[in-house]
């Protein structure tokens, strides 16, 4: 049986640094429209992936404190995504 917890645990510190680069890359002159649609798709993808994450904890009764720590988690991937999608906007005129 998967240990979500630590799942959770993993995927947290993943988006913690996650959360420190891509500011940098958006902000990167140098970023191309390419890179920034890739990495808007990983975004998203990761934003599902915890979503996912956090229906799985909610159904085997894990407590609230770790349910609000995916779901902040999930924001955060979403809020991510959001900027990504801001920059893509902006490149396309």
């Amino acid at each position: 049986m998967a240990d979500w917890v630590e799942i959770l645990r993993e995927q947290s510190a993943t988006g913690e640094q996650t959360a420190r680069e891509v500011p940098a890359i958006l902000d990167n002159p140098d970023v191309s429209e390419a890179q920034v649609q890739a990495l808007f798709s990983e975004l998203e993808k990761q934003a599902e992936f915890v979503e996912k994450l956090r229906m799985a904890l909610e159904k085997f009764g894990h407590d609230f404190p770790v349910i609000e720590a995916a779901e902040k988690l999930e924001e955060r991937y979403c809020d991510l995504a959001a900027s990504a999608a801001e920059k893509l906007k902006a490149m396309r005129g």
